[in-house]
């Protein structure tokens, strides 16, 4: 069976924000940006990777949401505990100088971890956890 991950949701707050985020300092395609009843579904994936995207979506649009879950889950996702992605790089130095220049959140700087991987790790503008790692 030839199975692969076509798209992983990641909720945003601010669609400009998380569009600037994305397509200006990670450097990824934008491939769809679809408004709906106010609401905004953006799609990005890396350059060259057609076949790999993530789908920005509004927090908790699923009508079944309570206000209440709907408040929790915004927090949760402005703390970073709700969702984050690990994305990865051949240079994971450059790409964080990068952001870290751009105004990235900075949740730690590249690190050589004791099981073998050096990473990083930042915030998009909704509070999403982002770690990269090095392809070594």
């Amino acid at each position: 069976m030839d199975i692969a991950i076509h798209a992983s949701f990641l909720p945003h707050t601010d669609p400009d924000a998380s569009l600037a985020f994305y397509r200006d300092m990670l450097g990824f395609e934008v491939r769809d940006d679809v408004g709906y009843d106010g609401m905004r579904w953006i799609t990005v994936g890396p350059a060259g990777q057609p076949s790999t995207s993530l789908v920005l979506q509004p927090p908790a649009a699923d009508p079944g949401v309570t206000p209440d879950e709907r408040r929790t889950i915004t927090e949760m996702i402005v703390k970073g505990t709700y969702a984050g992605v690990v994305l990865s790089t051949a240079d994971v130095d450059a790409l964080f100088g990068r952001l870290k220049a751009g105004g990235a959140e900075i949740v730690q700087e590249p690190t050589d971890q004791p099981y073998g991987v050096r990473d990083c790790a930042v915030r998009d503008p909704a509070g999403n956890h982002i770690r990269i790692s090095e392809i070594r």
